[in-house]
């Protein structure tokens, strides 16, 4: 295992959760939400994300429509 897949592993331990994260869509959506709206926007979206996927929406389509309403936003902003 890397020490990637030893952190999460560990991490969900500590708080109870099962462990399966699809790493490269949540990668992904935070690259794309970094360079779409700030940095700091990616690991706060990482986190609704999570909210969303624990009320029970889809991880893929959560992601998707994130991901492209970060694509959208300078156009939405500026």
């Amino acid at each position: 295992m890397s020490t990637l897949d030893d952190w999460l592993a560990e991490a969900a331990t500590a708080l109870g959760v099962e462990a399966s994260v699809d790493v490269d869509l949540v990668l992904d959506l935070a690259r794309d939400v970094a360079h779409g709206v700030a940095r700091p926007a990616a690991p706060l979206t990482a986190y609704l994300l999570g909210l969303a996927v624990g009320g029970g929406a889809d991880p893929v389509k959560a992601a998707r429509t994130l991901g492209a309403l970060a694509g959208e936003w300078p156009d939405r902003v500026g």
